[in-house]
């Protein structure tokens, strides 16, 4: 009796024994195949067309950062016997990279460049989360007069003359600041993460203020390591304005000092002489190299930092976006 009260005890423990364990690795291929094996014809046909078509798009766009590169790195004699053409080269030289840190110019420009990404980023963030976080509460007097106020900067703008003006008149003119004060809050982004905080649980809050925190302590401590995915998705829309911004440095900076790279890079490009440009930083004795060659060196240097960046901040972009769109 006893030993079929234990086997009764072993055989009822069977069923359970593979409960709450998670399916393996072949378990979910396997499931995948049956999924991919039971399509019908149709169904496989339109996959087809669906990663076809995904394939060339992606091909088209990596497409021409790859002919970049390898026209920098090609001797220029046998990019012209190929007709300006070529996808694999015989020949590997980077003379184009050493011409171009070799002079003073492109590693100014990337320095200052960094540093306005990361201080003008920072500065982006800050300035709205603490203007997107009082405006989020309903209960804030004269919310929708300043929303209003807000909002209307996205249909109009005081225009391209008055704002010269304006920079000129607070005494930011042919510094670093102006590459970082105007368009401090962009309206867009501002609007989407007063949208995310207004989807946070107003019961998280109440919590906090039972517990003694203020608003400050409560945006800092509490709402803001809830809205990481949308934070590192504003900072990388903020991120990759200020290392592509060039309209700034040309029309409120005239100091080649001050010249962030994107207008280094757009010198040298509409210049003549490329390498009469580097010089005017102080070039090396090596012999100057064809114009095209050190243009593409220099465009691949001024990418290669963005997709550096880029895919560690890509995991929060959908998302970020997608929560701070969607209300309710």
């Amino acid at each position: 009796m006893h030993e079929g009260n234990q086997q009764e005890s072993r055989g009822g423990d069977l069923p359970n024994s593979g409960r709450g364990r998670a399916p393996s690795l072949s378990q979910k291929v396997s499931e995948v195949m049956s999924v991919v094996m039971h399509k019908s014809g149709s169904d496989r046909f339109v996959d087809i067309v669906i990663y076809s078509s995904l394939t060339l798009f992606a091909l088209s766009t990596l497409f021409p950062l790859y002919y970049v590169f390898i026209v920098s790195i090609t001797p220029y004699a046998e990019v012209l016997r190929n007709g300006g053409f070529i996808i694999v080269p015989s020949q590997i030289t980077f003379d184009a990279y050493k011409e171009i840190f070799s002079s003073a110019r492109v590693p100014h420009a990337l320095r200052l460049t960094l540093f306005i990404t990361l201080l003008g980023t920072l500065l982006n963030l800050v300035v709205t989360i603490l203007l997107a976080y009082p405006l989020s509460k309903k209960s804030m007097g004269g919310r929708n007069s300043i929303l209003v106020a807000i909002v209307f900067t996205m249909l109009f703008s005081g225009g391209l003359i008055p704002t010269y003006l304006v920079v000129r008149g607070i005494g930011i003119y042919n510094t670093v600041w102006a590459l970082l004060i105007p368009g401090l809050v962009s309206t867009f982004n501002l609007l989407i993460i007063k949208t995310y905080f207004e989807n946070l649980p107003e019961e998280i809050e109440d919590a906090a203020k039972v517990d003694g925190c203020g608003d400050v302590r409560t945006l800092f401590s509490i709402v803001l390591p809830l809205s990481m995915p949308i934070v590192a998705t504003l900072g990388l829309f903020y991120g990759v304005g200020h290392w592509n911004e060039y309209f700034k440095g040309i029309m409120y900076v005239t100091d080649r000092e001050l010249a962030p790279m994107q207008v280094v890079l757009r010198n040298m490009i509409q210049s003549p002489n490329v390498n009469q440009e580097l010089a005017l930083y102080g070039s090396s004795d090596m012999a100057p190299l064809p114009p095209e060659t050190v243009k593409m060196a220099t465009v691949t240097v001024a990418i290669v930092p963005i997709l550096v960046v880029y895919p560690f901040l890509q995991k929060y972009f959908m998302k970020g976006m997608l929560l701070g769109a969607i209300k309710g």
